[in-house]
């Protein structure tokens, strides 16, 4: 028994380390590669979250976000965002269908439905909540010159026409990000969920 749980445990460990690799790489290949410029460093870490709960999604952030703010040299809070996601994958997440053999068509449709509808609900939920947390941060972060980014992001590319209409600078912030987050957001969540589904089994076997 002992022997079984220690095998699991080294498994979500490499799993866990894997998934912040591939965070990276990822985000570099539609960054620089594609110029793709969406945020999508925390799809393995929605897939972790997905398949072995909190703590080791949270960890995968938080590796993620250490790698980041040694490379820029700098320091953010936006993994407060990640956090985030990760608590509400763990709390709203369903649970995989369960379809016996041999199940009427009309069964197994209804039960794919049923996935897609909450899975689209999380995703709603966490694209508005991340566009609001990440907006809060940024404007807070303003108050702050060291803690400002260095660098573009695409988000900045919607404040020059908002900031145009005179909106409050917060409601700035949080409105910038819900176009980026409609999108990255949907990948996010539909892949992690996707990839979940092989990293159960690699961690039950």
């Amino acid at each position: 028994m002992e022997l079984g749980r220690s095998r699991k445990i080294i498994k979500l460990a490499v799993l866990c380390i894997l998934a912040v690799i591939m965070n990276i790489l990822l985000s570099i290949f539609f960054m620089n590669f594609l110029r793709f410029p969406l945020f999508l460093d925390t799809v393995f870490t929605a897939a972790i979250a997905f398949a072995a709960g909190p703590i080791a999604g949270i960890f995968v952030a938080v590796s993620v976000w250490l790698i980041h703010c040694i490379y820029f040299k700098v320091i953010n809070f936006f993994v407060l965002c990640s956090i985030a996601e990760v608590l509400l994958i763990c709390a709203l997440k369903p649970s995989a269908p369960y379809i016996p053999d041999f199940a009427p068509k009309e069964k197994v449709i209804a039960s794919y439905t049923g996935l897609v509808a909450k899975l689209m609900l999380l995703y709603i939920i966490c694209a508005i909540s991340i566009s609001v947390l990440g907006g809060v941060i940024d404007y807070l972060s303003q108050l702050f010159p060291e803690l400002q980014s260095l660098y573009f992001s695409v988000n900045d590319t919607f404040k020059y026409g908002l900031i145009m209409n005179n909106l409050p600078v917060l409601a700035i912030n949080i409105l910038s990000r819900i176009p980026v987050n409609i999108v990255d957001r949907f990948i996010v969540i539909f892949g992690g969920y996707f990839i979940s589904r092989g990293l159960l089994k690699i961690i039950q076997t």
